[in-house]
């Protein structure tokens, strides 16, 4: 049985993993949408929906997958162009929520994607939510001329978040395990940080090593 799924596509950071398993062997293989289908009028005009079809397509290949082969397929609206050329081309698919072991796996490699980006892995593994868009957005705001390339540009909270007015001062630091948002590095206890303030949808404050501004 094949099972196809996509991770990251509710993630401001990064494009959008997309991942065909054979759940028999284990064999898995998986390519990336690229970040420009986010922006501009790729976005605007949904072209990302499209480039999936040149991903599964092209998966297939590797993988070898037959038509007599069982697909199960995430119900997304990302894969509404897949199904059609299933339809076309003679393959047979179920839409159904994807559990394990696919799960793990693209969820997995989209958490390395988002690693390889600069986001630490810290935040992934002790953070609940890593990838809501306002601890993403907290994330790009301590290295904005940098970080902001790396966003899902064309989203609405983007254009509505994305451009906010920033404040900087100066703090005293009092705690012993604050991290500089920036390179990830301890500030050290009774040091001075740099702080960036900022309204989204609530008061927020980014600090950073002074070095680091």
């Amino acid at each position: 049985m094949i099972q196809i799924d996509d991770a990251g596509s509710g993630s401001l950071l990064g494009g959008t993993v997309i991942g065909v398993l054979r759940v028999e062997t284990g064999e898995y293989e998986y390519d990336i949408i690229p970040l420009n289908y986010y922006k501009d009028i790729n976005f605007e005009e949904k072209a990302y929906i499209d480039y999936v079809v040149v991903i599964i397509r092209n998966l297939f290949k590797k993988l070898n997958v037959s038509k007599e082969e069982r697909i199960e397929i995430c119900r997304g609206y990302m894969f509404d162009r897949v199904i059609l050329w299933f339809k076309k081309n003679g393959y047979k698919s179920i839409r159904t929520e994807i559990k394990n072991p696919l799960q793990d796996k693209i969820e997995a490699t989209f958490e390395n994607y988002a690693i390889s980006l600069g986001l630490p892995k810290e935040f992934i593994s002790y953070t609940k939510y890593p990838f809501h868009f306002h601890r993403i957005l907290k994330w790009v705001y301590a290295d904005y001329e940098n970080r902001s390339l790396l966003c899902k540009t064309g989203w609405k909270s983007w254009k509505k978040y994305g451009y906010l007015q920033i404040q900087y001062d100066k703090e005293l630091i009092k705690s012993k395990s604050l991290l500089c948002l920036k390179c990830n590095e301890n500030i050290l206890q009774n040091s001075v940080a740099a702080v960036i303030i900022y309204y989204s949808n609530k008061f927020n404050k980014i600090f950073l090593h002074n070095t680091c501004t």
